[in-house]
């Protein structure tokens, strides 16, 4: 064993106890650090960031955490905190955060029923999921690494079902055994367009239905209309959460019209399946269960590290042949998959434990206290945004996503003039909403408080001020 490493290995607990005081140092100070840090200056020679060079000589832990604090860490922003509202990104609770250190630690492939015990946990905790977000038992659910390889899954499943529904396997005979395919969808989220042209169906299959009027809500009669011009069988891809405005489909009604048209309904639920969680909103996401796949991104709203998600489906049959995997060394298939079979990776680390540890933790009326508190904040935000005269709401704050914009002249170049000035205070994110630029705070994470939207309000109302 080389020299260095064997000394590592010796101190071991000593190396971790100066990991862990390094990162109980990063989150005291989330608070306090730049939620994004300026851009570096950059000299005259340009070298100042440049990439080091393979180390040739062995020098430690010791040294490369050194290294990583000087050199990395001041440039990283602090997207675990309370004021980063850019894209809907969660923390981690202290919970995750354990499980996901045990995660490394433990170091689990945890694909086959060979080493069985990683398969039971996740099974486990997909059934925690499941419950949370008042979904069946008919449907299954397999941990991947976000909200995109969720969809793309099952879009992969509904790809498989249509050559069902037309007598071939595109699994088997490729996407192309299928011919035209039309995939039917209000606002989707860039990633359905994304596994679309990763599935072989190609961007062009996906079709916009009209929305309702001032909403990203498809219109039920206009999605009925783009049926009926559909010939054979088609896709359904609903929305219960769309980014901009956190818009919902009306499931039932999407639902409904199954008694007249065949398609395989797919429910991009991404962040809005929290919904589920609040009394409130929970009507938001009625009709969820008949989805026949489901999409739900776990960093975001559960507050568990990247990456991770998870991917529902009735369907595991169907899963399975497209992502199955023969290889001896892998065992059989059987009735009951080994998660090597369900998704598209061969190596799956222990994505689950973080989730497992933090419903264990702090169990259903935890999460519900993180999901109405976030909602409490948009709101505020929401209000303060409307009574500020440089500021103007672009939409409703409907569950935890404000969107808004400059109250005169919003162009793109003075939005990112604005979220450039508050950046060290407040990070949001830019957008566009019926061809009017705006920018977008989205509440998921778990430390957010009504101090740090008084904070984000007034950074954000001061520079709209300056720039007008």
């Amino acid at each position: 064993m080389d020299r260095t490493l064997a000394a590592d290995l010796a101190r071991l607990p000593e190396l971790l106890d100066a990991t862990r005081a390094a990162a109980a140092d990063a989150l005291a100070t989330l608070d306090a650090r730049p939620v994004v840090p300026p851009a570096p200056s950059v000299p005259p020679a340009g070298q100042a960031h440049a990439p080091e060079g393979l180390p040739e000589h062995a020098t430690g832990t010791d040294a490369a955490l050194d290294a990583f604090r000087d050199r990395w860490e001041p440039r990283l922003s602090a997207s675990a905190g309370p004021r980063y509202l850019g894209f809907v990104t969660g923390g981690a609770t202290p919970a995750a955060l354990a499980g996901d250190w045990l995660t490394a630690v433990h170091d689990q492939n945890s694909n086959s029923t060979l080493d069985g015990g990683g398969q039971d946990l996740e099974r486990e905790t997909v059934g925690w999921l499941r419950e949370l977000f008042g979904l069946s038992a008919a449907h299954c659910g397999t941990f991947v690494s976000g909200a995109t390889m969720s969809n793309t899954t099952g879009l992969a499943i509904a790809r498989e079902w249509l050559g069902e529904r037309l007598g071939v396997s595109p699994a088997d005979d490729g996407a192309a055994a299928l011919g035209p395919v039309r995939v039917l969808s209000g606002a989707p989220h860039s990633s359905i367009g994304k596994a679309l042209s990763v599935l072989g169906l190609g961007r062009n299959s996906l079709v916009r239905v009209p929305t309702l009027p001032g909403r990203e809500a498809v219109d039920p009669a206009a999605l009925e209309r783009a049926l009926a011009d559909t010939p054979g069988p088609a896709v359904v891809v609903a929305n219960a959460g769309t980014v901009n405005t956190v818009d919902f489909d009306d499931l039932r009604a999407i639902q409904a019209l199954r008694e007249r048209h065949d398609f395989w309904l797919h429910t991009d639920a991404a962040f809005g399946a929290f919904a589920a969680l609040s009394p409130e909103h929970a009507p938001l996401v009625d009709g969820l269960d008949a989805s026949d796949s489901v999409c739900v991104d776990l960093h975001k709203w559960l507050n568990v590290p990247y990456d991770s998600a998870v991917q529902f489906t009735r369907r595991q049959d169907l899963q399975a042949r497209v992502f199955q995997n023969s290889a001896a060394y892998l065992g059989p298939l059987g009735e009951d998959p080994d998660l090597v079979h369900l998704t598209p990776e061969n190596s799956h680390r222990l994505r689950a434990l973080a989730a497992w540890f933090t419903l264990r933790a702090y169990g259903r009326q935890g999460h519900r206290e993180i999901v109405e508190r976030d909602i409490a904040c948009a709101r505020a935000l929401g209000a303060a945004v409307a009574e500020d005269p440089a500021l103007t709401l672009l939409a409703p704050v409907r569950l935890n996503v404000v969107c808004f914009t400059l109250a005169e002249a919003p162009t793109p170049a003075r939005l990112t003039a604005l979220r450039e000035a508050v950046a060290g205070e407040v990070f949001v994110t830019p957008t566009v909403l019926e061809g009017t630029a705006g920018l977008r705070a989205a509440f998921s994470n778990w430390r957010t408080t009504q101090a740090d939207v008084r904070r984000a309000a007034e950074a954000l109302g001061a520079a709209a001020r300056e720039i007008a």
